[in-house]
């Protein structure tokens, strides 16, 4: 345990996490589900430019750590499957959250959440003897009516549903908590697909559902959200034969938190992932190039650096199936929270589902001549909470005498289109041109927006505030000389481009 640390260290960023929100409903990029009924606690929708960011994270996702490799196979499991899976993997056992009831109002609230904000704690890995001896010894009451409060048991997270018109055990059925499990269970069909054994990866983009007991914190911890996994297969024997560990992995610093660190209340020291693996901070190379490769993602999309770390779970906080994990850390409103992880999941998942189906989820070692269960390194994102996480550190603002402007500084991986196409004027013929510029640059594969409703100015400012990088303007030179004002959102540059060369130039910023 340590104190939390974050609100000192970024000042103001309450302010920021409340405007970013804002932005969010005003400009209808996420916004409640059913919202018009009142809405549903933990469900949100993402809608047209939101949805774009959202699904060009996909993209930019899946390019990276599937399209864009030859050892990964993709796969899209179903949300629903047999309640034999989620038995043995644990989930319907051990998948909890420690609840804790209020005895006079009867509201429910996570015990570790609610410690930790009223205490200003970090009690990761925390067992719930040692929560409820901290309720006991703080006094902690209900924070809604001041009642006492009940003690702490389970809540077990699965949502459950039934499967056809029967009634009772032969009809209940679980909405996948997450997508790892599927992959599991379709081990050997990946093993086939991808015609190669070990080392080698099953990914899938997918919804999963947890019954939190207290979502919160807008798009942070939902109850339904997306997820981005990889479960990569490796030999137990060649864990440090890890021929994708390049020198710019290596080389690359991050903030490392070991769980002494951690304890005695220290900052994350900023460590080349070749010397903590070196030190033994890191275990083995391929879950080295793994917690690299996924930082070098996060921060190819935008995020800063300076606003993340990599925590190491201690011993009492690791999963039954890790033998070890590293969160890739944030430093979110309410301090650093978890953004994605990589864990090393060791061969727990298939030998449980070896051992529950009756069927050998094994592959083969040729130089040894033997069967073996793969270990598995699993980096894993929530697509959701990597979009809020963008979100915040893609907002500024831009004051000026009329006033303060959002200025969405997206990356243009993420960016929800390439450009917006406008006439100076409606008249003259600039609105035809502007269309067929239009026109041409989404025949070439570009996602643009025509838009002439206002001043240009305020033009600029709709696409600066939610993340468009280029405005492209036809004005009464483009008539004569076809070429186009390009803007740049960033530095309110403007540049002639000739409408020819304008698809090429907007694809070379786009990369």
């Amino acid at each position: 345990m340590h104190m939390a640390k974050g609100k000192e260290e970024r000042k103001g960023v309450d302010e920021l996490s409340a405007k970013v929100i804002n932005l969010a409903g005003r400009r209808f990029l996420i916004v409640p589900n059913s919202e018009i009924y009142g809405g549903a606690a933990g469900f949100y929708d993402f809608v047209g430019y939101g949805a774009r960011i959202k699904r060009n994270v996909e993209n930019a996702w899946w390019g990276r750590f599937v399209s864009g490799r030859d050892d990964v196979v993709p796969m899209e499991g179903s949300i629903i499957t047999n309640p034999k899976v989620w038995r043995a993997s644990g989930h319907l056992e051990s998948f909890n959250d420690p609840a804790i009831d209020c005895a006079k109002c009867k509201s429910r609230f996570r015990a570790d959440h609610l410690i930790e904000e009223e205490l200003s704690l970090s009690v990761d890995g925390v067992t719930m003897e040692r929560l409820e001896k901290m309720m006991r010894e703080n006094k902690i009451a209900c924070p809604k009516c001041g009642g006492a409060l009940n003690l702490i048991k389970t809540f077990n997270l699965m949502f459950k549903t039934s499967i056809g018109a029967g009634e009772g055990s032969d009809a209940e059925a679980y909405l996948r908590p997450e997508t790892a499990q599927v992959i599991f269970a379709n081990f050997k069909a990946g093993l086939g697909a991808g015609r190669a054994g070990p080392p080698f990866g099953i990914a899938q983009v997918g919804k999963a559902f947890r019954n939190e007991i207290s979502p919160r914190n807008f798009v942070f911890r939902m109850r339904e959200f997306t997820q981005m996994e990889l479960e990569y297969f490796v030999n137990p024997a060649k864990l440090d034969d890890c021929p994708s560990l390049s020198e710019a992995h290596l080389k690359l610093e991050i903030p490392l938190l070991t769980p002494e660190m951690h304890e005695k209340g220290q900052p994350a020291k900023k460590t080349a992932v070749g010397d903590a693996l070196s030190h033994k901070t890191i275990g083995t190379k391929w879950h080295a190039y793994w917690l690299a490769e996924c930082v070098m993602f996060i921060q190819s999309l935008g995020v800063r650096p300076e606003n993340l770390r990599a925590r190491k779970h201690s011993a009492s906080e690791l999963s039954h199936y890790s033998s070890e994990t590293w969160d890739v850390e944030y430093n979110y409103p309410w301090g650093f929270r978890e953004l994605m992880g990589v864990a090393n999941r060791t061969d727990f998942d298939l030998r449980q589902h070896s051992a529950h189906s009756g069927k050998e989820l094994t592959a083969f070692d040729e130089e040894r001549k033997l069967k073996y269960a793969p270990h598995v390194f699993e980096p894993s994102f929530g697509v959701e909470r990597l979009v809020f996480t963008i979100l915040l550190d893609a907002y500024s603002e831009s004051v000026q005498k009329e006033g303060s402007t959002v200025i969405l500084k997206l990356s243009p991986k993420v960016a929800p289109l390439h450009a917006g196409v406008f006439p100076l004027m409606k008249k003259d013929g600039l609105a035809q041109k502007a269309r067929e510029v239009e026109k041409a640059l989404k025949a070439a594969g570009l996602d643009v927006e025509y838009d002439d409703a206002g001043s240009i100015g305020k033009r600029y400012a709709r696409m600066d505030e939610v993340g468009v990088p280029l405005c492209i303007t036809i004005d009464y030179d483009t008539l004569s000389n076809d070429t186009v004002t390009v803007r740049d959102r960033d530095t309110a540059a403007q540049v002639r481009v000739k409408i020819s060369e304008l698809a090429q130039k907007i694809r070379a910023g786009s990369a």
